[in-house]
């Protein structure tokens, strides 16, 4: 999908502050209410914004144990995997990766004990043959 700069620049602005006042966007981007308004409308019938979320704050996600777990697999289970990782609350995201790994779960919990426990519950779905998992520590940026 193409993107005209203005566009872009607002699709930055919404990634910062998705609850900013369209009246706010507008000035900043030195258009009219409307016309943000009329943009917005379009990104996301085009598909291009596909929904609004929250972002945790530092202090809320520094409590948290998150953990990347690296995932062998036989791929004839592939699908059941992804199925049985999605009804985990505590995978908050599963990607395919090509390499040593064929997944990568992003892993969040409140502590190491429930950390370990999801491991546990990760490593004995039916068509993993290995995971390697590491904690993260900090987070030095996120966009």
């Amino acid at each position: 999908m193409q993107l005209d700069e203005t566009d872009k620049a607002l699709l930055a602005l919404l990634r910062a502050n998705s609850r900013e006042p369209v009246a706010e966007l507008a000035r900043k981007l030195a258009l009219s209410r409307s016309t943000v308004k009329d943009r917005i409308a379009k990104l996301e019938k085009r598909g291009v914004i596909a929904g609004y979320t929250i972002r945790l704050s530092e202090a809320y996600v520094l409590g948290q144990v998150q953990a990347q777990v690296m995932i062998d697999s036989d791929p004839k289970y592939a699908s059941a995997i992804v199925r049985a990782l999605r009804t985990m609350p505590a995978v908050k995201a599963l990607y395919a990766v090509n390499g040593i790994y064929d997944m990568i779960a992003l892993v969040s919990v409140e502590s190491t004990l429930e950390l370990d426990k999801t491991l546990d519950q990760i490593g004995n779905l039916e068509g993993i043959e290995k995971t390697v998992s590491s904690i993260i520590l900090s987070t030095k940026f996120e966009r």
